[in-house]
């Protein structure tokens, strides 16, 4: 296993779509035109693990960018390498912890944001980690433009409550909310894309929540 990760490591240095820590900040304020040479939508899926919300969105939206973003490279490999088989230029990643967003990312330069399956940091003292409490918010709020949406899944209950309790009190309006995602949308083509994580919960009959709120 450790030598596969480190094979992954050193891969994901040679694959294009793929940025790593530093090399993202001359990207700041041009990852439309510079990384994806064009000028279409920038969605960013924060803690994207294997990236399957990238890739798959990628496929259903060739007119919009996508960029996945997590801090562990042999978990990056696997959409990565996914998107470069498929040719899916739309689709790219970059390696950094979430808490630096700021240094990569302009003011309003991000159209949309996902957040699919984040670790919940249950215990409180890890509040400060978990990536929708009010800093992190805001920093979401900053490089993305007004009015631009975020969407949240996760089979956490009390992480979900927590997310809603923070959207209240940034007086973000939440557009679409619900604890069970394939009991009130069965045949969204987006909601039902599933990552990896969320394969094994649904298994279990884990209930899957969702909410999409703006920034304003």
């Amino acid at each position: 296993m450790a030598k596969r990760k480190l094979q992954r490591f050193t891969e994901i240095g040679t694959f294009k779509n793929v940025v790593q820590l530093e090399n993202g900040k001359p990207y700041k304020g041009n990852w439309k035109k510079e990384f994806f040479k064009n000028d279409n939508p920038l969605i960013l899926e924060l803690a994207c693990g294997k990236g399957e919300y990238s890739v798959n969105l990628g496929r259903k939206y060739p007119d919009k960018n996508f960029l996945g973003i997590d801090y562990k490279g042999n978990r990056i490999w696997v959409g990565a390498k996914m998107a470069l088989d498929e040719n899916l230029d739309n689709v790219g990643f970059l390696r950094i912890q979430i808490q630096n967003l700021l240094d990569y990312f302009e003011v309003g330069e991000v159209d949309e944001i996902w957040l699919t399956f984040p670790d919940p940091q249950a215990q409180s003292p890890l509040e400060r980690k978990r990536l929708t409490n009010l800093t992190f918010l805001e920093k979401y709020k900053t490089v993305t433009k007004a009015n631009g949406a975020m969407h949240l899944k996760t089979d956490n209950d009390g992480f979900y409550d927590y997310t809603l309790e923070k959207i209240t009190e940034l007086n973000f309006p939440i557009e679409e909310q619900t604890t069970d995602v394939y009991k009130t949308h069965p045949t969204d083509e987006i909601l039902s894309i599933k990552t990896h994580y969320e394969r094994l919960y649904l298994q279990k009959g884990k209930n899957i929540n969702y909410v999409r709120f703006k920034f304003i």
